[in-house]
């Protein structure tokens, strides 16, 4: 089974560790860095190639829509935001989050936020297979 390399980025460390603890129940999830501040996520993304980021919106030193904005979509792993704020959901979908969990939010909406990032991650994984499948097919025809 392929594991789901997660990132937490919260200035919060009692944010994070809710986060941690919910992910400890999913087998299939592996967290591998937690930040607390936009710059160091930055870095963390570009060293770990996360697959998946819980990100806060509002942190000291550069918030998640400024992260993103720096990363570019090409670096940028899937994203669930995670944020006591509800006036940000319409511009995290803008940048393509696959999910807003509104602080404080239940382990049932937590667990969906999950299990819609597995689904899109399956999927990512599916098409990237099919193209590079597509791409060995001259290789194999008879001339």
């Amino acid at each position: 089974m392929t594991k789901i390399r997660t990132l937490l980025v919260d200035d919060e460390p009692v944010a994070r560790a809710q986060v941690r603890t919910l992910l400890s129940e999913e087998s299939d999830i592996e967290v591998v860095g937690e930040c607390a501040n936009g710059p160091d996520a930055v870095s963390a993304i570009k060293s770990m190639s996360p697959d998946l980021v819980f990100l806060d919106v509002q942190m000291p030193e550069m918030d998640g829509f400024e992260l993103a904005r720096t990363l570019g979509s090409e670096q940028m792993p899937a994203v669930v935001f995670v944020t006591a704020f509800d006036e940000y959901a319409l511009r995290a979908f803008e940048i393509h989050a696959l999910d807003y969990l509104l602080k404080p939010f239940s382990a049932a909406r937590f667990k969906s936020a999950v299990a819609h990032a597995r689904e899109h991650l399956a999927q990512r994984r599916a098409t990237t297979i099919s193209r590079e499948l597509l791409a060995l097919l001259p290789a194999v025809r008879p001339s």
